[in-house]
């Protein structure tokens, strides 16, 4: 047994599929197998159910699983504490964000780094689905730490540390009816029809429940990859949006309304998995983000 084998082996556990943990750890199906069956040769035991539509953990799988991460991690922190003690910081952290973030400069934040830690790699992603796939990825072990909005509900399985909340405008046409209003109620809105994000991202789905909640669902006319432009589509009137006070600048002929009656605010978190202990990298990049944060209240 060795920690090839096991590190093969959480992957396949993790992805119940030995593509996915191929694609994963950048290697061919055919090394993950072999490395699996000899792992298991070795155990003398069989570690998966296979069959030709899905993989799973049998019993000894089950059971080999935290073992094995408990024993990488223990590896990774021995690799970790030799490496900085005889040449600096070293390693390697895999970091997922959302697209245009203002509130953390993810170019500043990792300059710094780098500068302070040149021995690191690090990796930046993003994910199609929002702060919802940041989540999953951090869950399945693809990232190691993420910068997301979710409501705290959907944060089972991380360890979130929260950075800063902002609350929740209406975007308005100018000519809009409720336009010069001081402030309007989600129920004002009642009826219209929405430009917002897609429905993995966390500021849409704290949105949506917000309606759901008063029994006035939302029609979700233009979606939309970033939330600025949002006020682009709300200006020549294709909809209205309900989105967080992020970056959005006063621009003409677009209304910003603050929105009452509601406790509805969006919380930017950084997120690493729960039950694990960061590694040193991980941890020092931890302790830039909240320098690097940019005051909201």
């Amino acid at each position: 047994m060795d920690s090839r084998q096991l590190e093969y082996f959480v992957a396949v556990a993790e992805e119940l599929s030995f593509t996915r943990a191929a694609q994963r750890l950048f290697t061919v199906q055919s090394t993950v197998s072999a490395a699996v069956r000899a792992l298991e040769t070795d155990l003398k035991t069989t570690l998966f159910d296979r069959s030709t539509r899905r993989v799973v953990l049998s019993a000894a799988g089950q059971a080999l699983l935290p073992e094995a991460k408990a024993a990488l991690e223990a590896l990774d922190r021995a690799r970790a504490a030799v490496e900085e003690a005889s040449a600096g910081l070293r390693g390697n952290i895999r970091i997922g964000t959302l697209a245009r973030l203002s509130m953390v400069n993810m170019a500043e934040l990792l300059g710094a780094f780098h500068r302070k830690y040149p021995l690191v790699e690090v990796q930046v992603a993003t994910s199609p689905t929002g702060s919802t796939g940041l989540a999953d990825d951090v869950r399945r072990g693809r990232l190691d730490i993420a910068l997301l909005g979710l409501p705290k509900p959907e944060l089972s399985g991380l360890d979130v540390r929260d950075i800063a909340t902002v609350p929740f405008v209406a975007l308005l046409p100018s000519e809009h009816r409720l336009a010069r209003r001081s402030a309007v109620r989600l129920a004002d809105l009642a009826g219209e029809a929405f430009v917002d994000m897609p429905a993995g991202f966390g500021n849409r789905k704290m949105v949506d429940r917000a309606f759901d909640a008063n029994g006035t669902p939302r029609r979700i006319q233009v979606e939309v990859p970033e939330l600025t432009t949002v006020p682009d589509y709300v200006r020549v009137g294709l909809g209205v949006a309900v989105v967080p006070d992020l970056e959005l600048a006063e621009e003409p002929g677009v209304a910003k309304v603050p929105i009452k009656g509601t406790e509805l605010t969006w919380t930017l978190s950084v997120a690493t998995p729960a039950g694990r202990r960061p590694s040193r990298a991980v941890t020092a990049l931890l302790d830039l983000i909240g320098e690097s944060t940019r005051p909201y209240f």
